[in-house]
């Protein structure tokens, strides 16, 4: 039980990845928030189903996320970021088709922004968690 309990340290490098998978969380909300017409409203002021459940999927990971920070738990941390990784191996394709981006520049942001931080975070976890 001891392991669960150790505090992992951070290192700044593990912090900008921490922060490139969690803003989204909350700038997404704010979007879906102040401009319902990006996923799909009819009016300013209309959230969708989907933009409702984007929001509240978003927002409780963010929350997660923040409390496991808090924490200091390489577990709870390398479960989060499964968790965010895969929900973004899904939200990538999902968004080009519904949204028909531009195919490199999604690749680009979705590999710097998401896959790459959360792969050196669960490197830097998993190490942590064998110590």
């Amino acid at each position: 039980m001891k392991e669960f309990t150790k505090k992992v340290p951070y290192t700044w490098w593990f912090l900008l990845a921490l922060f490139s998978l969690i803003w989204p969380m909350f700038v997404g909300p704010y979007i879906a928030i102040s401009n319902p017409n990006f996923f799909g409203g009819t009016e300013v002021s209309e959230l969708t189903l989907s933009s409702t459940l984007y929001i509240a999927r978003n927002l409780a990971v963010g929350l997660a996320f923040l409390l496991a920070i808090y924490l200091r738990n390489a577990h709870m941390l390398f479960i989060l970021i499964v968790i965010r990784l895969l929900t973004d191996l899904v939200d990538a394709p999902a968004f080009f088709a519904f949204k028909e981006p531009n195919l490199v520049g999604l690749i680009i942001i979705f590999t710097i922004f998401c896959y790459l931080p959360a792969f050196f975070g669960l490197r830097y976890l998993w190490k942590k968690m064998e110590e």
